[in-house]
């Protein structure tokens, strides 16, 4: 998956100045964290971490933090620091389906990223994360592309003017594409300066019930879901989850389950 790496260094070359840096959605992010697992320090994994502001704060708040990602992203982090007892920050540039990790870890966290690739992908992604870098009884939190939402976007397009002074220097356009048969999102982008050099990601867009599909034959097991600030187990109908109209994405609470029986 070439494309992944290319995507997001480019789009990190043209957001980065602005985006590269501590902000409210990171502390949501914490703040999500602590709700399932609690606020005692613990050892905290981070896939696709971006430019690694989740990460810090994350690490800023006492946890040991590792966090991995693929694209020159990751060569932001190098300006975050962390000043915190007991917490810390390894950031890692590499691949997360290869790189060799030489331990376990109470949470691993997967913010808005999971659905890049095939369910294959997937699959081969969540046994790693079953098998190789949970601890008993651990869990994962992982942000799920929500199809009823990408289906409404299907054919939207958006004009994004520079604003140099927020660190925005690029004249952009986006356009995204939804796929109803295979549940997949094109979201494709290009800088006006050259119009043909368009690029894409591709997200595969996942119900609950399709992730808990997704699931089967891996030792994690979807325990609750979370949508905006609502929380409910992943087996009753909400009332009002805003899942249909709402969010994008939702947060899927995955707990690991005793080892799977062949």
């Amino acid at each position: 998956m070439q494309w992944v790496k290319d995507f997001y260094s480019r789009t990190g070359s043209w957001w980065g100045p602005a985006e590269a840096r501590i902000s409210e959605r990171d502390h949501q992010r914490l703040s999500l964290l602590h709700a399932h697992l609690g606020t005692e320090p613990a050892q905290v994994l981070e896939l696709g971490a971006g430019y690694g502001s989740t990460a810090a704060v994350t690490a800023q708040a006492g946890h040991a933090v590792t966090a991995i990602e693929i694209s020159d992203r990751a060569d932001f982090a190098e300006e975050l620091t962390i000043d915190a007892p007991g917490g810390s920050l390894t950031f890692i540039k590499d691949d997360f389906y290869s790189v060799d990790l030489p331990r376990q870890f109470d949470v691993v966290c997967y913010w808005d990223g999971f659905g890049v690739g095939s369910d294959a992908d997937q699959r081969r992604l969540l046994r790693r994360i079953a098998t190789q870098w949970l601890r008993p009884g651990g869990t994962a939190l992982i942000d799920v592309f929500n199809p009823f939402v990408w289906a409404q976007w299907d054919g939207d397009e958006e004009h994004r003017t520079p604003n140099p002074d927020l660190g925005y220097e690029h004249e952009l356009f986006e356009r995204v594409t939804f796929d109803p048969v295979t549940c997949t999102a094109t979201d494709t982008w290009w800088d006006a300066a050259r119009p043909d050099e368009k690029i894409s990601q591709r997200l595969r867009c996942y119900t609950p019930a399709d992730l808990a599909l997704l699931l089967a034959g891996t030792q994690l097991e979807l325990a609750t879901i979370t949508a905006g600030d609502l929380t409910f187990e992943a087996t009753r109908r909400p009332e009002d989850s805003g899942l249909l109209r709402r969010h994008a994405s939702y947060l899927a609470i995955l707990r690991l389950g005793p080892p799977v029986k062949d």
